[in-house]
């Protein structure tokens, strides 16, 4: 069997399952003895999950495909086939060693191979384990449920007898076929799962699919605090909108991505005196009528952070920067004791890190109790602005506006923001062309094109003379070839570490170089035998 991966969301993937002259639309279940027979005379492969390493090889056997895998073998597998994870279901109820066990599986084991999950899959749960990168399912789930006289939706698992409620009108509620309903309830679950993760949605089916069981949202929050193993893995541009629906929202790998290179990555242009902002509903921010009413009280005369949960700070530079003008988060008013905690702690280190000798809050509510615990931890004075009524009030404006005399003007400059957190590289617009209208523009020396501003994605978008401004960054090194379509895995030599699956890149070999879009981390593309590694935009021959 082999995996043609055609879309990535995370460790969730979809694609082609081949197998001889079958062709499986994944994570899809499938009669996965029709597909093995092997697996009926099998033995010596049912190791328990929590068995040691010295055990595991001892007495683990793997022979036809799929190849057993343990996350505690030491054992290699041929690269490029079917994996199976036996035991798979037991580990759902410990979420602890649930995230454990697939950190050990998934950083050892060849990326490009489809994994299997055998009797782990129902409705209820199918998504949570295609979102762990599990592409083949069997229908024992369904088929013990039905046994047990269970009735199984995704929202979870009733009495049979609530298949006569009008709760699904599928042909085998139709016909009081039980284990028919079961196995479609699956079918069509995975079905739905397929969309998500094409559409680089699959985290919003989880956010709302986990709620039905504990063990599932402690899987979901403790896959987040592995931030070195998950975020590599997850794209840098993604749905739009981000939808941070909630408390999860604050420890999601793209929301901690943002705020790591916000306070590594990006440096103000000099200036002492910062102006911390509200966020706004419309996005960029500075296309919002309460953010122009903000820019003509400051007029340029002071660096504009608009503190925001659940990103913490977003420098006025950075606000194209996905997800800064993607995200959507429930408006109450309300800020909770780990929404003040969190975000505090990130303007903290922001305002540590810069050492601005005015700090000034423009703020109300909640945004300014988090400016004040943040100020206080920095060990900073705060002037505040707001009084008696809201930030965009007359007398709120006017009192910017004074707080800001006899500072001088700077320029808040996209290309730099987008430059630094994308890129770690300063690039400035001055004595560059500036086309179109903010926030699609576009920056030019003379009539040649450098940078594009992609406000949908978030990104810049350089051309080839552009990558000559960047050094080394984000380089991916091929083989000797021309590329005659998207560069796959096998041709990659090897590349920046830092790139992740979304990013812009420039591809470099000794015939040809090429701009394009990562389809996975340059870890992935070294470690598969198969599969898109980057999606070609242009592609330019070296001269000889």
């Amino acid at each position: 069997m082999r995996l043609e991966i055609r879309s990535r969301d995370g460790l969730a993937r979809t694609g082609a399952l081949i197998h001889d002259d079958q062709v499986l639309q994944s994570p899809c279940a499938a009669d996965v003895q029709a597909l093995f027979p092997s697996l009926s005379s099998r033995f010596l492969e049912n190791v328990p999950l929590s068995a040691g390493e010295s055990f595991t090889d001892a007495w683990l056997v793997s022979g036809n495909e799929p190849h057993t895998v343990h996350p505690a073998s030491s054992l290699e597998v041929p690269r490029g086939e079917a994996l199976m994870v036996a035991n798979w279901n037991s580990a759902l109820a410990n979420p602890a060693a649930y995230v454990r066990y697939l950190v050990a599986l998934k950083e050892r084991l060849p990326p490009d191979a489809a994994w299997y999950a055998p009797a782990a899959a129902i409705p209820s749960n199918a998504a949570l384990l295609a979102w762990s990168g599990f592409d083949l399912f069997d229908r024992t789930g369904p088929d013990l449920a039905t046994a047990q006289r269970r009735f199984l939706l995704p929202e979870g698992e009733f009495k049979e007898g609530a298949m006569g409620c009008g709760y699904c009108d599928c042909p085998g509620c139709a016909a009081g076929d039980l284990l028919n309903h079961n196995r479609l309830a699956l079918d069509r679950e995975l079905a739905l799962v397929r969309w998500y993760i094409r559409k680089g949605r699959i985290r919003d089916l989880i956010d709302g699919r986990c709620r039905h069981d504990s063990s599932s949202v402690a899987i979901v929050r403790l896959i987040d605090q592995h931030y070195q193993f998950i975020e590599p893995r997850t794209p840098v541009t993604g749905p739009i909108p981000f939808r941070a629906n909630s408390s999860e929202a604050l420890s999601r790998p793209e929301v901690r991505r943002f705020a790591e290179r916000v306070l590594s990555r990006y440096r103000p242009a000099r200036t002492d005196t910062v102006v911390l902002l509200p966020c706004s509903a419309r996005k960029p921010y500075s296309v919002s009528r309460s953010h122009r009413l903000f820019a003509n009280a400051i007029r340029g005369r002071a660096h504009e952070v608009i503190v925001t949960s659940p990103l913490g700070c977003v420098p006025r530079e950075t606000e194209l920067c996905y997800p800064a003008a993607h995200y959507d988060v429930p408006v109450t008013g309300h800020w909770d004791a780990e929404e003040v905690a969190v975000i505090s702690e990130i303007l903290a280190s922001y305002l540590e890190r810069h050492g601005f000798r005015r700090v000034i809050a423009h703020l109300e509510g909640g945004a300014l109790s988090v400016a004040r615990v943040a100020a206080e931890r920095a060990g900073v004075s705060l002037e505040t602005t707001v009084v008696g009524e809201r930030p965009t009030g007359d007398g709120s404006l006017a009192e910017l506006d004074t707080a800001l005399d006899g500072n001088l003007h700077r320029h808040e400059d996209p290309l730099r923001g987008l430059a630094l957190f994308q890129f770690d590289r300063e690039l400035t617009s001055t004595g560059l062309r500036v086309r179109g209208r903010y926030p699609d523009i576009q920056y030019l020396r003379n009539r040649a094109p450098l940078f594009g501003i992609d406000a949908r994605l978030g990104s810049l978008r350089p051309s080839f003379e552009g990558w000559s401004l960047l050094g080394d960054a984000y380089r991916v090194v091929i083989d000797d070839f021309v590329p005659q379509g998207d560069i796959l895995a096998p041709g990659v030599l090897e590349g920046d570490p830092r790139i992740r699956p979304g990013d812009e890149v420039f591809v470099v070999g000794p015939s040809a170089c090429a701009t394009g879009r990562a389809a996975m981390s340059l870890d992935e593309m070294l470690r598969s035998r198969r599969g898109v590694a980057v999606r070609r935009r242009k592609v330019m021959k070296r001269e000889h």
